[in-house]
């Protein structure tokens, strides 16, 4: 089979796109290029896309004929309130719309997908989920830093540091006594806090950890330091949102990765 006969037969697979239904959609970590075949036909076939503050315009130039509603929510400045994001696809389903809900990364990661999901079945919506690639794995594969790597890790935990010093916070100190790299989502502002909530706990002070700023984009930026050095670097060299926080000894596997032995990343 050709790869066009291949592709037509896997485009004939995909499902149709009701009149009245919200497609909740991952857009991946910020390039196109990683958008899924699944993705790429849904934005094909919208007739309303409302999207987050990480979904690139090179990404929505895939849907040239769909209505674009922007609701991004970023920390400390103004966002769409999450309610009238949900009442907003209610609404424009029961229209008769097409309705596609695009979000960084994959939608149940730290997307507010499940919540989106769970109002749309008590509303009696129909609703399809599309995967995406989540961010954090993208992110450490785009710098060569393994997310698990035999000898080194098993497991990883993938946490938000939005909530840092509230009572809604993570347990930080258990987390710090796995001894397991952690990828911290949001948590840029709190750097500073999450680290020596971690050393508090028991993590090394000397602990490898790397900070990716606006990851498989042209924009990308990648530092490394320790949990004592890594809040004042990141100050230091200016790092901003978006940002993924990689802390664990996987971090030192770039060093090899990234030899001259291998390709440019």
């Amino acid at each position: 089979m050709t790869i066009a006969a291949a592709l037509a037969n896997l485009a004939s697979r995909l499902p149709t796109f009701e009149p009245g239904h919200v497609w909740l959609a991952g857009a991946g970590p910020g390039d196109p290029r990683y958008l899924t075949l699944e993705v790429i036909d849904a934005l094909g076939k919208a007739d309303v896309i409302v999207h987050d503050a990480l979904v690139s315009e090179d990404v929505l130039a895939f849907a040239p004929q769909a209505k674009v509603l922007y609701a991004g929510k970023r920390g400390g400045k103004p966002s769409t309130a999450q309610d009238d994001i949900t009442l907003s696809l209610i609404r424009l389903a029961r229209e008769g719309h097409r309705v596609l809900r695009l979000k960084g990364g994959d939608p149940f990661i730290f997307g507010r997908g499940g919540e989106e999901a769970e109002a749309l079945v008590k509303a009696g919506i129909p609703f399809r989920v599309l995967p995406g690639m989540t961010s954090a794995l993208a992110a450490l594969a785009s710098v060569r830093i393994p997310a698990t790597m035999r000898g080194i890790s098993k497991a990883i935990t993938l946490a938000t540091g939005h909530a840092a010093g509230t009572d809604d916070d993570l347990d930080w100190a258990a987390l710090a006594r796995t001894g397991e790299p952690i990828v911290v989502y949001m948590g840029l502002k709190n750097l500073d806090l999450i680290s020596r909530l971690l050393i508090e706990g028991g993590r090394a002070a000397e602990t490898p950890v790397a900070v990716i700023m606006a990851a498989t984009t042209g924009e990308e930026r990648l530092l490394t330091a320790t949990l004592a050095t890594v809040a004042g670097e990141v100050e230091r060299q200016g790092f901003a949102a978006p940002a993924l926080i990689v802390i664990g000894e996987i971090v030192l596997m770039r060093d090899l990765l990234a030899s001259p032995a291998g390709e440019t990343p």
